[in-house]
């Protein structure tokens, strides 16, 4: 059956503050593509677009941000990906709404993608659309590209004050994106008073970061770390070294600084990674505190704004475990191969972690403790009891999803698994489609969203009752074949896994090798 497509050269039109811009409409969803929301210079402040006459379309993708050496497709069966034309000025946008009526006040919900503070895009997973959520939660649905790593957070301040911010010019772009979407949104259908800001991995960082970011207060209302940003990854590499040395790369005078503002992007990247491997030492792309950025909390406490946020903060159960797979066993092996692999995963300690993940988990696969993330779940720990006791005014609630995927025989949930199911997308997303988990389970994460996003408390009548975090209990849904709410549950099991079992990849600065200059896959 076909379906019902419009693009008219009057229709469907919204008119923001700036100008008119012209969508797309498809079975009742309104779709607007590739919206500038900002301009910067290189290194520099971002700054709004000016406003323009007539009618501008808005029916395709903006560039991507760039990103250093080709993606290389890898895993695809995990994550499926797409790819997009790149260009430095990539301060663009994405809206799905259901709705032009200014008095509509739909709840907005904006997606900051994962990558870490390097790589992704708006568009990058292809469980990032955003036309089934809208569908679903009858809610404006935006998703954000913005600077990233040496255009985004290479610290220029000690050469010149104009780049006084470099070292966060990828933040301060989703900062005037929230702008963007104060002044604009209306125009949508949505409400600016009721903004949900949400992302995976770097993309929770940068919601983590928005929340100690004085500038982006009151630009949104309810907040989501999902698999990054509870932890902290302090930035304490002096930039100016190696700047020099890119500078003597690149032919130039230290006062020549300014010419790094105008040699092509991949020329950029080149003499960063030489200079990086003269200095034997690397930068790790993300926010510096500074009069701009009060740190990140576990660090330098809460503001007290973020304290007034409501906030859910979720891993998966293996996150980057998943990706590993599971050498001389599988589901299908002996109790005794099990208990064997566990203990030499375990450092002799495999009886021991088994009866605490069966504590922690009852009936489920006991292959799976040996793929348990230790980091990001004792990370998101660490950071709601810290803010629990920082006396917030408004509460947290803390997600573990735990489900065990038809992969491979059996894998459980890795980074990014749990995406398709909050932007309900599963159809789109083959190893998300789980005949009789599938459908339910997606309705409670969506919905969850939606109704976290209208009112600042994710209870709905399709899950189970749900508590905050508390000092008193410490609550976490976890989400599985069987939802549950369970309290305190898996503390024992992390601190007993992370002390005899293998230590996780660490993250941090690093020295770019050739390869960088190749390609890479992109898992995430």
């Amino acid at each position: 059956m076909a379906r019902k497509f419009i693009s008219n050269p009057d229709y469907p039109i919204a008119e923001t503050a700036e100008g008119k811009l012209r969508g797309f409409e498809m079975d009742g969803i309104l779709t607007f593509q590739g919206v500038k929301y900002a301009n910067a210079k290189r290194f520099q402040a971002p700054t709004p677009v000016e406003k323009w006459e007539g009618v501008k379309p808005a029916t395709n993708y903006g560039p991507t941000a760039p990103t250093y050496g080709s993606p290389v497709p890898s895993g695809e069966v995990l994550i499926p990906h797409r790819f997009w034309p790149e260009n430095e000025d990539c301060q663009y946008l994405n809206i799905w709404t259901k709705s032009l009526d200014k008095s509509a006040k739909k709840p907005v919900i904006v997606w900051f993608h994962g990558g870490g503070y390097a790589d992704g895009s708006s568009l990058e997973q292809v469980a990032y659309e955003g036309d089934a959520l809208c569908e679903y939660g009858d809610v404006v649905v935006v998703t954000v590209n913005h600077r990233l790593n040496i255009l985004g957070f290479l610290d220029m301040s000690s050469f010149d004050k104009k780049y006084a911010n470099s070292c966060n010019a990828g933040m301060a772009d989703l900062v005037e994106c929230l702008k963007w979407i104060n002044r604009n949104i209306a125009a949508f259908g949505g409400d600016p008073e009721n903004v949900t800001i949400f992302g995976q991995s770097g993309g929770g960082g940068k919601v983590c970061t928005l929340l100690q970011i004085p500038e982006a207060d009151g630009l949104f209302h309810r907040a989501i770390l999902m698999s990054g940003g509870a932890g902290s990854f302090r930035q304490e590499t002096d930039h100016r070294p190696i700047i020099l040395e890119m500078l003597k790369a690149l032919g130039y005078q230290e006062n020549e600084y300014e010419k790094l503002e105008t040699v092509p992007y991949t020329v950029l990247m080149k003499a960063y990674n030489r200079a990086a491997r003269k200095l034997n030492t690397g930068l790790m792309w993300g926010p510096q505190a500074n009069d701009w950025y009060a740190g990140h909390p576990l660090d330098v406490g809460f503001t007290n704004h973020a304290k007034t946020v409501p906030t859910i903060v979720s891993s998966v159960i293996a996150e980057h475990g998943g990706f590993i797979p599971l050498q001389e066993v599988n589901y299908q092996s002996s109790p005794a191969e099990k208990a064997a692999y566990l203990d030499k995963v375990y450092n002799g300690h495999g009886q021991e972690i088994a009866a605490l993940f069966e504590k922690a988990y009852p009936g489920k696969e006991i292959l799976v403790a040996s793929q348990i993330d230790t980091r990001s779940r004792s990370s998101i720990l660490k950071f709601m009891d810290e803010r629990a006791a920082s006396n917030p005014s408004a509460p947290a609630y803390c997600v573990n999803f735990a489900l065990v995927f038809d992969v491979n025989g059996g894998t459980p949930a890795w980074h990014c698994s749990d995406i398709p199911f909050i932007f309900h997308n599963t159809y789109r997303v083959g190893n998300a489609n789980i005949e009789g988990v599938s459908d339910r389970l997606e309705d409670e994460v969506a919905g969850a969203l939606v109704a976290f996003a209208r009112t600042g408390d994710p209870n709905h009548k399709g899950l189970t009752a749900w508590k905050p975090y508390t000092t008193q209990e410490k609550a976490t849904m976890v989400f599985d074949r069987k939802t549950e709410l369970r309290v305190d549950y898996d503390r024992e099991l992390l601190e007993t896994a992370a002390k005899y079992g293998p230590a996780p990849r660490p993250f941090g600065p690093r020295i770019p090798d050739e390869e960088d200059e190749g390609g890479r896959a992109w898992l995430y």
